[in-house]
């Protein structure tokens, strides 16, 4: 019996379309895994630029008077405000300066 001529038969289509399919989903996968690595890369680029700085230490408290707890006390409540200082340093540095 002779081969047929023309278009492919459905056993054909379906082996032409399986072919296409793993081809595309192995392009697919490769993209998808140099996307990943670029974005692992660009992480760790960010990672000690985002670094924190290292806090500078509440300013040195004396006792000296009224106007200078009030003083020192509003000080204090700024850094905490700007984040320079966290609850639990603001509520030791006016502890002392309760304190003093």
């Amino acid at each position: 019996m002779r081969g047929r001529m023309g278009r492919p038969g459905l056993v054909g289509t379906m082996a032409r379309t399986a072919v296409i399919a793993g081809t595309a989903t192995a392009v697919s996968g490769g993209v998808q895994n140099r996307q990943q690595q670029r974005f692992a890369a660009q992480q760790q680029a960010q990672e000690p630029a985002a670094a924190p700085t290292p806090e500078p230490a509440p300013a040195p408290v004396s006792s000296a008077g009224g106007d200078d707890v009030v003083s020192q006390l509003k000080e204090l409540a700024e850094l905490k405000a700007t984040g320079i200082l966290s609850d639990a340093e603001f509520e030791a540095a006016k502890a002392k300066v309760l304190a003093g």
